[in-house]
């Protein structure tokens, strides 16, 4: 499909860094073949764009695209609330009987806890007025370095939910995880973990990157000391042109670890927590939709609002070049009706047939639906290849099958 003219809400570094979709992807034409957008269903705040921590791999900060370097540092409340117009004006239009808001950042706790819960406030407010039947949801992505009993409870009182961005339960797991002097963020990290874990109501799980360095199960079960109702195990965000650390042509490393994890997990006689692609791989398998947009073939459906307004796609797109995650459009001046017509969003859409041929033909495809989106890139090609982690996520996928499978075979009956 090719991709006729340059909108306004394209940057011209799109064009050249990832042909496809930009330059062969024509949107008039698929929306007048039928092909409907489905609605954005979760918006990600960015409430601040500044971090009290310096990790040393963080996609925002570290990685190819500098953009926080030209936003503000504080979302205003001006512009919160233009956010919460837009969302109940989307909402509305679509009859959402639900939207989810993330509190991110930067850090979103830098903010005072009297007025953590301000933007969530505005967004049911419009979203109340707008769209009655919507529901509502919240929570915060933090580093966790900064949870105090009255942050706790200023987002409780708000219904706002808890996630905690860590590496591992131990010290020796986090020696990347350090402020801006050099000095470990794990003690402080930890000492919130522990005081979330007091409140289950309001925790919503722990986020750990994979980390070849260290050892699976001990990762995992340091972790369970802090009592995560869900850990999210995430692949490294790496692409064909900046690979991912110990990748190799013929050996699954990542899968490896990974599968470490899945079976003494698996087999724990109590299931002491949920692992989100686990479980994510296991529904797949079984022909439930995905609730992911790093596994199936699930519409991307996540916006991202900077803090001067400026409306994003995902946040993970910054690991692939410059300015890759912009779109050119603000609050002020589209709606997310717009968004879903932009080029880069229309594309995570498609399904099937944004994935490279191999992919389409691929028997696992309904599982693996070709990997996290920016896990594709190759630079000056685009998105339209196999993930870097393909070979990972086949070994992964076919073990899970297996063990799916076994599980679910009658017990021998005795002669």
């Amino acid at each position: 499909m090719r991709h006729t003219h340059t909108s306004a809400a394209e940057p011209p570094a799109h064009r050249s860094h990832a042909p496809w979709p930009y330059a062969r992807l024509d949107v008039p034409a698929l929306r007048a073949a039928g092909h409907r957008p489905h609605p954005i269903r979760q918006f990600v705040l960015k409430t601040r764009s500044r971090c009290n921590l310096a990790c040393t791999y963080c996609y925002v900060y570290e990685m190819a695209d500098q953009g926080w370097r030209a936003q503000p540092a504080v979302m205003t409340p001006a512009t919160a609330a233009r956010a919460a117009e837009r969302i109940a004006e989307h909402a509305a239009a679509h009859d959402l009987p639900r939207v989810d808001l993330v509190l991110h950042g930067g850090e979103p706790l830098l903010t005072a806890p009297a007025r953590l819960a301000e933007p969530v406030d505005a967004v049911r407010a419009a979203v109340a007025a707008a769209a009655p039947r919507t529901r509502v949801t919240a929570t915060v992505q933090t580093n966790g370095t900064l949870l105090t009993r009255g942050r706790l409870a200023a987002l409780a009182a708000a219904g706002i939910r808890v996630g905690v961005s860590l590496d591992g339960g131990l010290p020796a797991h986090n020696t990347r995880r350090v402020d801006h002097a050099g000095r470990p963020g794990f003690g402080a990290a930890a000492r919130g973990l522990r005081l979330l874990a007091r409140h289950p109501d309001s925790y919503a799980g722990v986020l750990c990157v994979v980390d070849l360095a260290q050892d699976p199960v001990e990762t995992y079960e340091s972790l369970l000391a802090f009592a995560p109702p869900s850990v999210g195990l995430l692949l490294p965000l790496a692409n064909w042109s900046s690979p991912p650390p110990g990748h190799r042509p013929r050996g699954t490393p990542y899968a490896d670890w990974l599968l470490a994890v899945f079976e003494r997990w698996w087999h724990d006689g109590l299931r002491r927590t949920r692992i989100r692609i686990f479980e994510e791989i296991i529904a797949l398998l079984l022909g439930l939709p995905a609730t992911t947009e790093t596994l199936g073939l699930t519409p991307a459906a996540t916006a991202v609002i900077e803090t001067d307004g400026s409306i994003e796609q995902a946040d993970s797109l910054k690991s692939a070049y410059e300015g890759a995650a912009g779109t050119g459009m603000a609050l002020r001046t589209h709606s997310f009706d717009e968004l879903l017509d932009h080029p880069g969003f229309a594309a995570r859409q498609l399904g099937r047939d944004a994935l490279a041929a191999g992919c389409r033909a691929c028997e696992l495809v309904e599982v693996c639906g070709g990997g996290h989106y920016p896990h594709r890139y190759r630079a000056g090609e685009g998105f339209l290849q196999p993930s870097v982690y393909c070979a990972d996520l086949q070994v992964l996928i076919r073990h899970i099958a297996t063990a799916v499978a076994r599980a679910a075979q009658p017990p021998a009956v005795a002669s």
